[in-house]
């Protein structure tokens, strides 16, 4: 569903990332690994276009998409939920929910699976965002992402900040979704326990390169723990 191959990519002259391929593939959980500021974050804006690559190429679901724009992307149908949220504080839960259906004709219904897999935000439907616990806001955040029907969701450190519960829930989400078979997950997380556990294949980065790469349930056996540790 994504293919990633030798993309380099520069913040002035500080070059950020180095040379990194790699593949998502459907019904599979693609984690990413590594220490702050080894270049994660980028790489995942990178793909989405919110920061433009030099050089490589980014395909997704057999088309390059490495020049068109974060609108365009998320119209092909690529997903991304942000680190730290960005969902819209004084937007209610509907409205945000709406924010993710956006380019869609406007008596677009909110898909009902979303308050099968969030059920509180059903419940909080009409509470701003911004008076929601960080974890319902995770929550909200995935929600608006999915509300489209993506064939490929990035997930950017989605546990940071998140009471252990809905640690679990989110798991179990992403888990459901992956098993589908329909949909492509890339997830960059730094809580190792919650990456191993959902990980078919992880990518492990340091410097802007990828420096380890292979099977989930390989991890532990290829000491991925003590390559990431701070």
């Amino acid at each position: 569903m994504l293919t990633v191959k030798n993309i380099h990519q520069y913040y002035g002259g500080s070059h950020i990332l180095r040379d990194v391929s790699f593949e998502a593939q459907l019904g599979k959980v693609t984690v990413l690994l590594g220490r702050n500021g080894v270049g994660k974050t980028t790489l995942l804006k990178s793909l989405m276009g919110l920061v433009p690559i030099k050089s490589g190429s980014i395909e997704f679901d057999g088309q390059p998409v490495h020049r068109k724009t974060p609108y365009e992307r998320a119209r092909a149908g690529m997903g991304f939920v942000p680190q730290g949220r960005e969902i819209f504080a004084r937007l209610t839960v509907e409205e945000n929910l709406r924010m993710g259906l956006a380019y869609r004709s406007g008596s677009t219904p909110i898909p009902s699976e979303l308050f099968e897999l969030f059920p509180i935000l059903k419940q909080f439907m009409h509470r701003r965002g911004g008076d929601l616990s960080g974890g319902q806001q995770q929550q909200l955040a995935i929600a608006r992402a999915l509300a489209p029907g993506p064939k490929l969701l990035i997930l950017d450190e989605p546990t940071e900040g998140i009471q252990p519960s809905i640690i679990k829930d989110i798991g179990r989400v992403i888990r459901m979704l992956a098993d589908r078979g329909n949909m492509a997950i890339v997830l960059c997380e730094q809580y190792y326990d919650f990456a191993q556990e959902l990980a078919d294949n992880y990518l492990v980065m340091e410097r802007g390169e990828v420096i380890a790469r292979g099977a989930g349930k390989d991890m532990e056996a290829q000491g991925v723990r003590q390559l990431v540790a701070i």
